[in-house]
C-alpha cells in the first residue's frame, strides 16, 4: 500500500486530502495514475491533464516514469508558482 497525498487543484477536484492505494512493486507513477483515473469521474477529471502534474516520492521530486519500489508516500500536485 502507498499513501497518496493530494494538493491544490487535485485535492479540490477529488474532495479529499489523500487515500491509500494498493500498487504492485515495479509500478510506475504514470501507470498508477492510469489506475487512479479509472476509479471514478472525479479521479478522471483530476488526472485529465497529466502534463500539469508534479510528483514526489517520499519527499523527493520525481518524473511520472519513476518506479514506486516500496515508496511509502506519493504526493501529487500541480506546478507551484510564487511571487
Amino acid at each position: 500500500m502507498i499513501q497518496i497525498v493530494y494538493f491544490a487543484r487535485v485535492r479540490e477536484t477529488l474532495g479529499m486530502d489523500g487515500e491509500l492505494f494498493a500498487a504492485e512493486r515495479g509500478t510506475k507513477i504514470a501507470e498508477l495514475i492510469d489506475q487512479l483515473a479509472g476509479q471514478s469521474e472525479r479521479h478522471a477529471a483530476a488526472f485529465s491533464d497529466r502534463s500539469k502534474l508534479r510528483f514526489a516520492l517520499d519527499h523527493t521530486m520525481v518524473h511520472a516514469d519513476a518506479v514506486l519500489n516500496g515508496a511509502i508516500e506519493l504526493a501529487i500536485f500541480p506546478p507551484v508558482t510564487g511571487g
